[in-house]
C-alpha cells in the first residue's frame, strides 16, 4: 500500500480530539513542576511529589503525541517551497512574538533587567533566549519539518518491513537512557564523535514515521488493535510511573528523577503509540455539533495556547495553590483553570487583525 500521492486535506476528528486532550497534558505536567521541583532545581520531597508521579506520568505522551498528529498529515510533499512557507510563518513568527512577550513579563515581574530582557531576544537564534523551558519544543518542531522532504518519498514509496526495520531501530535507540546507566559511552560514542551508531535512527523523527507507517497499515477497525494500544498503554505507564516513583524515594537531581519520564524512552514510546491507536477510528457523528465545533476550535488554538500558558498558569497557580490541600486535586484544578482561560484569552486575541501571527 502506497500513501496517496497528492496529499488530501480532510480533519481527522479523533485526533483534533487527541490534540486538544494533549494540550491539556502539557498544562497539566507544567502544573506538577511546582510539586516536585524546587525554586533551586533540586527534588522536592513531598506528598505533592508523590501525586505528581501517580497522575503525570501518563501525560508525558503529550508532546510525542504532537509530533505523531503532525507526522500523521504531514507526508507527502510535494511542493517544498510552498511547505516551508505555509509552516515556518505559522509556527516561528508566533513563536519570535511570544518570546519577546516572555521576556519583558519577566522584566515587569522583576526577575530580570530591562537589559538582560533585550538579550534574551536576542538569544533566540542560539537558544530559547528567555529561558522559559517549554520554549524548546519549537527548535525540535522546526527539525522535524526541515528533515520531513527528505524522509517524504521513503514514506510514500517503502515497503512495510522497510518501515518496520527502520522502527526497530529507532526503537532500540528509546533504551539508550537506561543503557547509558551502565556504560556511559557505547556504539563508538566519545567526545570527538558525537553520532555513534543507530543516532541517524534516533530522535523525534521516528515519533512521525511511526505515525506514517499507522496510517498505511493500522488504520483499518479493529478489535486486536483495540486492546493491544490498551494493554501498551498499560505497559508503558507501569514503567513510566514505577520508575518515577521508584527514583523519587533517593533522587535529588531533576535529570536523574526523570530518567523514565524522558519523551524518547521505550516505555513513552509504548505508551503514546497505544493512545494514538486508540483514537485513530474516531469520528464524529454529529461533526456539526456545538461540542465538535468547540474541540475543532481548540485543535486549531494548540499552538497559540502552548506558546501562552506559562503566563497564565504562575498566576492561576500563585492564586489557586494556597487554597486546595489535596495535591491529587490541585494538580488537574489549577491545569483546567489554565487551559480554560488561556483558551478564552487567545479566542479574544484571534479577533484582532493579523492573529495569525499571535495564534499560529
Amino acid at each position: 500500500m502506497k500513501i496517496s500521492a497528492s496529499p488530501v486535506h480532510t480533519r481527522h476528528r479523533g485526533f483534533d480530539l487527541l490534540r486538544v486532550i494533549a494540550i491539556y497534558m502539557v498544562m497539566q505536567i507544567h502544573t506538577g513542576e511546582f510539586e516536585y521541583i524546587s525554586p533551586g532545581g533540586t527534588v522536592l520531597h513531598t506528598a505533592g511529589s508523590w501525586a505528581v508521579g501517580w497522575t503525570n506520568s501518563l501525560l508525558r505522551v503529550c508532546v510525542p503525541l504532537f509530533v505523531m498528529i503532525t507526522g500523521f498529515f504531514l507526508f507527502p510533499i510535494e511542493d517544498e517551497r510552498k511547505f516551508f512557507r505555509k509552516r515556518f510563518t505559522r509556527v516561528l513568527i508566533p513563536f519570535v512574538i511570544w518570546c519577546a512577550v516572555y521576556a519583558f513579563y519577566y522584566y515587569a515581574q522583576g526577575a530580570i533587567t530591562f537589559r538582560t530582557a533585550l538579550l534574551n531576544i536576542a538569544k533566540i537564534p542560539v537558544n530559547y533566549g528567555t529561558e522559559v523551558g517549554h520554549l524548546w519544543f519549537v527548535y525540535m518542531l522546526m527539525a522535524i519539518y526541515l528533515i520531513a522532504p527528505v524522509f517524504s518519498p521513503w514514506i510514500v514509496s517503502a515497503s512495510r518491513k522497510s518501515m518496520e526495520l527502520f522502527l526497530v531501530l529507532w526503537g532500540v535507540t528509546l533504551t539508550l537512557p537506561f543503557i547509558h546507566l551502565f556504560f556511559a559511552e557505547v556504539w563508538g560514542e566519545c567526545y570527538w564523535n558525537a553520532t555513534p551508531t543507530l543516532y541517524y535512527f534516533s530522535g523525534f523523527i521516528g515519533y512521525a514515521v511511526l505515525a506514517a507507517y499507522i496510517k498505511r497499515f493500522w488504520m483499518a477497525p479493529s478489535w486486536r488493535i483495540d486492546w493491544l494500544a490498551i494493554g501498551m498503554i498499560v505497559v508503558g505507564y507501569s514503567a513510566t510511573a514505577g520508575g518515577f516513583l521508584y527514583r523519587l524515594g533517593y533522587e535529588h537531581e531533576v535529570k536523574s528523577l526523570e530518567l523514565t519520564w524522558n519523551f524518547t524512552t521505550l516505555n513513552v514510546a509504548i505508551m503514546t503509540a497505544g493512545l494514538f491507536l486508540l483514537f485513530r477510528n474516531i469520528h464524529a457523528n454529529r461533526g456539526n455539533s456545538l461540542l465538535w465545533r468547540l474541540i475543532d476550535d481548540l485543535s486549531r488554538m494548540s499552538y497559540g495556547m502552548y506558546l501562552a500558558h506559562i503566563i497564565v498558569l504562575n498566576a492561576v497557580h500563585t492564586r489557586m495553590a494556597p487554597i486546595i490541600g489535596n495535591a491529587f486535586v490541585r494538580i488537574p484544578a489549577i491545569a483546567f483553570t489554565t487551559f480554560v482561560i488561556t483558551y478564552l484569552g487567545l479566542k479574544l486575541l484571534s479577533l484582532l487583525p493579523g492573529s495569525k501571527y499571535l495564534i499560529g
